[in-house]
């Protein structure tokens, strides 16, 4: 289940993504079990790279900002 702080620290690493792909996060909207991309990218970048890596990275970076704000 996705929280507002989730989702928030999920579009800035999304966006930080799309930046090392020289690919602009147009539009950002997330609920609670999924989140919706509009992403401009250039065609030189295959989308299912682009895709992999906007998976791939928030899965994980998402993960450890859950374990940080997790009580100890």
């Amino acid at each position: 289940m996705f929280k507002k702080e989730h989702l928030e620290a999920m579009r800035r690493v999304l966006e930080s993504v799309c930046r090392d792909f020289d690919a602009e996060l147009v539009e950002f909207n997330g609920e609670h079990d999924h989140v919706h991309l509009l992403v401009n990218y250039p065609p030189k970048v295959a989308l299912s790279t682009l895709v992999a890596s906007l998976k791939g990275v928030s899965s994980r970076l998402l993960r450890q900002y859950i374990e940080q704000q997790a009580p100890h």
